[in-house]
């Protein structure tokens, strides 16, 4: 199967599907990682510009670690989402169209932030006009539609997963994924006291229990005609 991963910020994707993104690749899957802001607001004292290189190299360094292709909207900035932004929701519908996605995930469409929410909303609907064949990108329209996965929200408040995947195995790959976004991690540490890898662990640990594994990840399929199937989607 293609698998595409959309995320609004560099990092949210290794924190809600990280593990289950590494656990497709391992079954021969071919997964694709895509961004929509650039992170560049995420320090108090690495300007934006910088920052945004930054995070950049640091996403692909974490998709590598994954085994992933990377993609970047790149020009959003953080706080600046739109879902109704025709421009990048064209974007987007490319990548779409290039990695013709059989499943989805993106954010939980009630996420703790805007820009995850209007990520969230774009997502879905970009996967739907990239069937339209009269809606021009450079690809060709796709064929069908992608079932639609959400995840995890942040420390997992107000979800209430309906499918887990068991990422035991892939729990140290995980962090290291999440671990090669250092402008965040070592500035969240020194600065606001927080072990956000010890912070991850802990929610991965969290759904394990819930499920009766060691570590796992947590969903919600989109529930909407005519986007479910008869075999399992997630591994």
């Amino acid at each position: 199967m293609n698998i595409l991963a959309i995320g609004c910020h560099p990092d949210d994707l290794e924190i809600g599907c990280g593990g289950t993104l590494i656990k497709y690749v391992m079954e021969g899957h071919k997964v694709s990682m895509c961004t929509i802001a650039n992170g560049e607001m995420g320090h108090a004292v690495i300007m934006p510009e910088e920052l945004r290189k930054i995070r950049r190299k640091e996403s692909e360094a974490a998709a590598k670690v994954i085994g992933a292709d990377f993609f970047c909207i790149d020009d959003v900035g953080d706080g600046q989402v739109e879902a109704s932004d025709k421009e990048v929701r064209l974007r987007l519908i490319e990548i779409m169209r290039k990695t013709k996605p059989d499943a989805i995930i993106t954010h939980n469409t009630d996420d703790y932030m805007r820009d995850h929410i209007q990520t969230s909303a774009m997502a879905y609907d970009a996967s739907f006009i990239s069937t339209v064949p009269h809606v021009f990108t450079e690809s060709e329209a796709t064929t069908g539609l992608p079932a639609v996965f959400y995840m995890d929200t942040l420390a997992g408040i107000g979800f209430i997963p309906t499918e887990y995947v068991d990422i035991s195995d892939f729990i140290e790959q995980k962090l290291e994924a999440l671990a090669c976004h250092e402008s965040q991690i070592k500035w969240m540490l020194d600065h606001d006291k927080i072990d956000f890898l010890d912070f991850v662990r802990t929610c991965s640990k969290y759904r394990g229990l819930q499920c009766g594994v060691a570590y796992a990840e947590g969903f919600k399929q989109y529930a909407g005609w005519p986007r479910f199937r008869t075999k399992r989607m997630l591994p």
